[in-house]
């Protein structure tokens, strides 16, 4: 069984030989940047450098995939948000929104695939399956739904409709959704084979339970149902209220954190309508933490029963390439 294979079995739920370690989250790290000669912020907007920098975790770290672009901001920017586009250690962040008064004048950009750093990630996406084959699976990301609503009329805004204005708050997150159907097929086209979404303001932190069931959800459904292949939801926080319900999103997989503190009871919730990718703390065990503590954390999802092992979220940039060559080793040495 090939990487691409039992990823794509896992994230299925079906039988693999054994479970794959991947980053379904941001994969790019100061260290690999240092030896590729491919570092942010050029790395976000150069196809070359982006593909360069995406490749060094699977062929330095051992990470059984390969994942770009490194932030959430490229189709937001496409749309019409303004972007700071960060530092060498800093992923970029939307500075300004197009939508801010309302919806009345919402319009969706003529030739999208044009736009911004659109054409640099589609052109990414070739080059990498041209350097790792077809036996290495391509995971592409980008911001979901709601977090590309809030983007396009700011958290402020976005929070403010949820309670005051329930129609525009509806009509932002269908605009926001025809928005990432159409994306997320043309990165497949491109040549991902899964396409990885971190909605983080849909947690829990922000948005209450009952909401993501009744307006979050069906917004995510109907994101799943348009889009041709597999694909990863990401929601940030402790989503342990709402873990059944992500689980009922039409998403063949979701990516949890370790703030889910009960990984084995999460797998019980969900059952059989989704795998779920996780939970080694990005910041407290792989950025914060020696290889003998990522073994452990490592080890313990294993034995939780984790589908995909894999970051809880975004590496830090300044996470040792050494941590991560770790988390490969525990499941190695797991299976040994």
């Amino acid at each position: 069984m090939n990487m691409k294979e039992r990823f794509l079995k896992a994230l299925k739920g079906e039988e693999v030989d054994k479970v794959p370690v991947v980053s379904v989250t941001q994969t790019a790290i100061v260290e690999l940047m240092d030896q590729t000669g491919a570092a942010w912020p050029e790395a976000h907007s150069d196809a070359q450098k982006m593909a360069d920098l995406a490749v060094a975790s699977y062929e330095v770290c051992g990470l059984e995939g390969v994942r770009a672009p490194y932030c959430l901001t490229v189709l937001a920017e496409a749309m019409g948000c303004e972007v700071n586009m960060g530092t060498k250690n800093r992923q970029p962040s939307i500075t300004g929104h197009p939508y801010p008064k309302g919806v009345d004048n919402l319009a969706m950009p003529d030739n999208l695939f044009e736009q911004g750093r659109i054409p640099a990630v589609m052109e990414a996406m070739k080059l990498m399956r041209d350097k790792v084959g077809d036996e290495v699976p391509i995971i592409a990301g980008m911001e979901g739904p709601i977090t590309l609503a809030s983007d396009l009329a700011s958290v402020k805004k976005f929070m403010k409709w949820s309670i005051k204005k329930p129609e525009d708050f509806q009509t932002i997150l269908d605009f926001a959704c025809d928005a990432c159907i159409e994306y997320a097929n043309g990165l497949l086209e491109a040549g991902a084979d899964v396409i990885s979404v971190p909605d983080p303001v849909a947690s829990p932190d922000l948005m209450a339970p009952d909401s993501f069931d009744k307006i979050l959800k069906p917004v995510l459904q109907r994101f799943a149902d348009g889009v041709n292949g597999p694909m990863v939801l990401h929601v940030c926080g402790n989503v342990t209220p709402i873990l059944e319900m992500m689980a009922e999103c039409h998403f063949e997989s979701i990516s949890i954190e370790e703030k889910v503190k009960d990984l084995a009871g999460a797998k019980a919730k969900v059952g059989d309508k989704v795998s779920i990718c996780g939970n080694v703390s990005s910041p407290f065990t792989l950025l914060a933490g020696d290889e003998a503590k990522v073994k452990a954390d490592s080890t313990r999802a294993l034995e939780d029963g984790v589908d995909v092992l894999a970051p809880g979220c975004g590496i830090a940039p300044d996470t040792p390439v050494s941590n991560l060559k770790a988390m490969v080793e525990a499941r190695d040495e797991y299976y040994a």
